[in-house]
Protein backbone atom coordinates (compact mmCIF):
# COMPACT_ATOMS: atom_id res chain seq x y z
CA UNK A 1 0.00 0.00 0.00
CA UNK A 2 2.89 2.39 0.78
CA UNK A 3 4.30 1.90 -2.74
CA UNK A 4 0.91 2.73 -4.27
CA UNK A 5 0.52 5.86 -2.13
CA UNK A 6 3.97 7.11 -3.10
CA UNK A 7 3.24 6.48 -6.77
CA UNK A 8 -0.02 8.37 -6.54
CA UNK A 9 1.64 11.22 -4.68
CA UNK A 10 4.29 11.43 -7.39
CA UNK A 11 1.84 11.25 -10.28
CA UNK A 12 -0.72 13.63 -8.87
CA UNK A 13 1.64 16.02 -7.13
CA UNK A 14 1.75 18.55 -9.94
CA UNK A 15 -2.01 18.56 -10.39
CA UNK A 16 -2.66 18.93 -6.68
CA UNK A 17 -1.04 22.14 -5.51
CA UNK A 18 -3.46 23.55 -2.99
CA UNK A 19 -4.34 22.13 0.39
CA UNK A 20 -8.04 22.17 -0.48
CA UNK A 21 -7.48 20.13 -3.63
CA UNK A 22 -5.30 17.64 -1.76
CA UNK A 23 -7.85 17.27 1.03
CA UNK A 24 -10.67 16.71 -1.44
CA UNK A 25 -8.73 14.04 -3.31
CA UNK A 26 -7.59 12.25 -0.17
CA UNK A 27 -11.07 12.38 1.36
CA UNK A 28 -12.37 10.61 -1.73
CA UNK A 29 -9.74 7.89 -1.20
CA UNK A 30 -10.78 7.56 2.45
CA UNK A 31 -14.45 7.21 1.42
CA UNK A 32 -13.50 4.50 -1.08
CA UNK A 33 -11.48 2.72 1.57
CA UNK A 34 -8.17 3.17 -0.24
CA UNK A 35 -6.73 5.10 2.74
CA UNK A 36 -7.38 5.17 6.44
CA UNK A 37 -8.11 8.45 8.22
CA UNK A 38 -4.73 8.16 9.97
CA UNK A 39 -2.92 7.86 6.63
CA UNK A 40 -4.86 10.72 5.05
CA UNK A 41 -2.99 13.55 6.83
CA UNK A 42 0.37 12.21 5.73
CA UNK A 43 -0.89 11.78 2.18
CA UNK A 44 -2.23 15.35 2.07
CA UNK A 45 1.13 16.70 3.22
CA UNK A 46 2.98 14.53 0.69
CA UNK A 47 0.74 15.70 -2.16
CA UNK A 48 1.15 19.35 -1.25
CA UNK A 49 4.92 19.05 -0.85
CA UNK A 50 5.34 17.15 -4.11
CA UNK A 51 3.11 19.62 -5.95
CA UNK A 52 5.18 22.55 -4.72
CA UNK A 53 8.42 20.81 -5.69
CA UNK A 54 7.13 20.07 -9.18
CA UNK A 55 5.79 23.60 -9.56
CA UNK A 56 9.20 25.03 -8.59
CA UNK A 57 10.96 22.70 -11.02
CA UNK A 58 8.56 23.68 -13.81
CA UNK A 59 9.24 27.38 -13.13
CA UNK A 60 12.99 26.75 -13.26
CA UNK A 61 12.71 24.91 -16.58
CA UNK A 62 10.48 27.62 -18.04
CA UNK A 63 12.94 30.35 -17.00
CA UNK A 64 15.82 28.46 -18.62
CA UNK A 65 13.86 27.96 -21.84
CA UNK A 66 12.76 31.59 -21.93
CA UNK A 67 16.31 32.82 -21.36
CA UNK A 68 17.57 30.56 -24.14
CA UNK A 69 14.88 31.89 -26.51
CA UNK A 70 15.68 35.48 -25.59
CA UNK A 71 19.39 34.84 -26.22
CA UNK A 72 18.62 33.25 -29.61
CA UNK A 73 16.40 36.19 -30.58
CA UNK A 74 19.11 38.61 -29.40
CA UNK A 75 16.62 40.60 -27.31
CA UNK A 76 17.98 43.26 -24.96
CA UNK A 77 17.89 42.36 -21.27
CA UNK A 78 17.10 44.67 -18.37
CA UNK A 79 20.82 44.87 -17.71
CA UNK A 80 21.49 45.89 -21.32
CA UNK A 81 18.88 48.63 -21.16
CA UNK A 82 20.12 49.86 -17.79
CA UNK A 83 23.68 50.00 -19.13
CA UNK A 84 22.52 52.00 -22.15
CA UNK A 85 20.55 54.41 -19.96
CA UNK A 86 23.63 54.99 -17.81
CA UNK A 87 25.76 55.53 -20.89
CA UNK A 88 23.28 58.07 -22.29
CA UNK A 89 23.22 59.93 -18.99
CA UNK A 90 27.03 60.02 -18.89
CA UNK A 91 27.20 61.30 -22.48
CA UNK A 92 24.58 63.96 -21.74
CA UNK A 93 26.59 65.14 -18.71
CA UNK A 94 29.72 65.46 -20.87
CA UNK A 95 27.84 67.51 -23.45
CA UNK A 96 26.48 70.04 -20.96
Amino acid sequence: MDFIKKGLAFGLGLAVTSKEQAEKLVNEWVKKGDLSKEESKDMINQLIQRGEEQKDELKRIMREQLKQMMDELDVATKEDIHWLEQRIQNLEKRGE
